[in-house]
């Protein structure tokens, strides 16, 4: 040893670099799959989902194709990335949920759900007939249950966790069914081509004022086998999912 190396730890002895590129995800990489990411939306919004193909995604973006692939390998993989990331959103908005009555907690869920999806919205519009059609890649696929059962969760817990939550197999049947009823706005505001889609403010409108009397049917003692049959046979007919019978 020399006074040039003596005073030198082992942890901080240079190590030989290695080839290739630098382990996990870089910051030119995250910037990247962004842009790709970005440009797949306004493609897919501009152009409709069929008539856009990987390669115009890579050119709008300005890369290879080969590149595209590496973060995105088809299209249904950033048709799942956009349903990660609006219900991974929705998810953690929703959780400002305010305490009270299930039908003030489901309108909060609704309304949150509008504002999450409205800056994708034609992009959505776009993927229509996707979402309410595509066996594999729609709303009630087994591909896309983690998203389906991230938003279903809330509109549950907007019930069972209400001040006036009814009885426990009441409360999640109810919830999944306001589940399936914000999944009629969402299209039918999808569809709305009203100026600024005042039609669906029109139907929030009408929503907001039946609920009270929803409640009401329910503070009276609305057939709670009634409920909990409609919800098996939802469950049967979207999801392939046969309630067990109580």
């Amino acid at each position: 040893m020399n006074m040039f190396t003596e005073n030198v730890k082992p942890s901080e002895t240079p190590q030989p670099r290695g080839r290739g590129r630098p382990p996990g995800i870089t910051e030119h990489g995250t910037t990247s799959k962004a842009s790709l990411y970005r440009n797949a939306l306004e493609l897919i919004a501009e152009r409709g989902y069929h008539a856009t193909t990987l390669r115009d995604i890579a050119q709008r973006a300005g890369v290879s194709v080969g590149l595209l692939y590496r973060y995105f390998p088809s299209k249904q993989s950033l048709v799942l990335h956009l349903y990660d990331e609006l219900s991974a959103d929705y998810a953690e908005r929703a959780g400002q949920m305010p305490a009270g009555k299930w039908r003030d907690r489901f309108f909060f869920a609704l309304s949150t759900s509008l504002e999450v999806l409205r800056p994708h919205r034609d992009t959505l519009a776009a993927l229509t007939s996707l979402l309410v059609g595509d066996p594999n890649e729609g709303l009630f696929a087994s591909k896309t249950a983690f998203s389906r059962q991230r938003v279903q969760s809330i509109f549950q817990e907007a019930v069972t966790g209400a001040s006036d939550a009814p009885q426990a197999d009441s409360a999640a049947a109810l919830g999944r069914l306001l589940y399936l009823a914000h999944l009629g706005v969402i299209l039918w505001w999808l569809l709305d081509k009203s100026p600024r889609q005042r039609a669906t403010l029109v139907l929030l409108g009408l929503i907001r004022q039946v609920l009270p009397a929803s409640a009401l049917a329910f503070r009276l003692g609305l057939p709670r086998n009634f409920l909990v049959q409609v919800d098996r046979v939802f469950q049967e007919a979207l999801f392939n999912e046969a309630a067990a019978p109580n």
